[in-house]
């Protein structure tokens, strides 16, 4: 709808769209910022979700059904392809997580804002040249869950190895080895086609399934995660994302 503006003194040539808003509203500067924020507010017909976005004489409107409300944090789950640079920086971040490379299918409903975007945090890093499931959160919980749980959480892989196993090898596999320094935990393995194994392992640490796959005389090609926790990355497309639907625990 279009909010009139009813004041009687002249309004500045430009002003910040958050001011303008909340002098049509009569509504708080602060629910004005709610408002353009949760992406309900268009200028000349353009969604603007800057509350210091300046305008003069466009038309400023307040969607249908707008709410002046705190958005929750999120938490996005993107499908990284194999060969993604990853480093300390967050250029490759940018590639990975932007607008552009939602998932056009994403069952949660909504809609990518810039404010979902701000402060994200990466947890549970994948390993150099694995791919998969990565998590990108705003959510002090789950960087709770991830961060101190980590132990007890089931991760689950699938490695591509260089030859086929025999039910022996896979039984040394399901029964974990010990290292100098570090005991591999017991894990569930299995066969997902003759040189795809699936792994499920609680407390996995870095370079485990290697490890594992060198004992039995295996070289491991490649690695891609599926799972953590009660959360899978189910069908998103490599390179795309998508939100973590409420009712979805780690």
């Amino acid at each position: 709808m279009t909010v009139a503006d009813t004041t009687s003194s002249t309004p500045p040539a430009t002003e910040r769209l958050s001011k303008r808003l909340a002098r049509q509203l009569h509504c708080s500067r602060r629910e004005a910022e709610l408002y353009i924020a949760g992406g309900w507010v268009t200028v000349d017909g353009d969604v603007v979700e800057e509350p210091q976005f300046k305008v003069g004489e466009q038309r400023v409107e307040l969607l249908p059904g707008a709410r002046a409300k705190e958005m929750p944090p999120v938490t996005l789950l993107a499908n990284a392809p194999p060969g993604l640079a990853v480093s300390e920086e967050v250029e490759w971040v940018r590639e990975l997580i932007s607008p552009g490379t939602h998932w056009q299918d994403d069952p949660a409903g909504l809609n990518p804002l810039k404010a979902h975007f701000r402060a994200l945090q990466p947890m549970l890093p994948l390993e150099e040249g694995s791919s998969g499931l990565l998590v990108f959160t705003q959510d002090r919980r789950v960087v709770r869950r991830l961060d101190e749980d980590t132990a007890r959480l089931e991760q689950e892989v699938v490695a591509e190895v260089d030859d086929t196993l025999s039910d022996e090898q896979l039984d040394v596999l399901r029964r974990g080895k010990s290292e100098p320094g570090r005991k591999l935990a017991p894990c569930k393995v299995s066969r997902q086609s003759e040189t795809h194994l699936r792994f499920a392992v609680k407390g996995m640490v870095s370079g485990q399934i290697e490890s594992m796959c060198s004992s039995v005389g295996l070289t491991v090609l490649s690695l891609k995660r599926l799972r953590i926790g009660g959360v899978s990355l189910g069908r998103v497309p490599p390179g795309q994302w998508r939100y973590l639907k409420p009712g979805e625990r780690f």
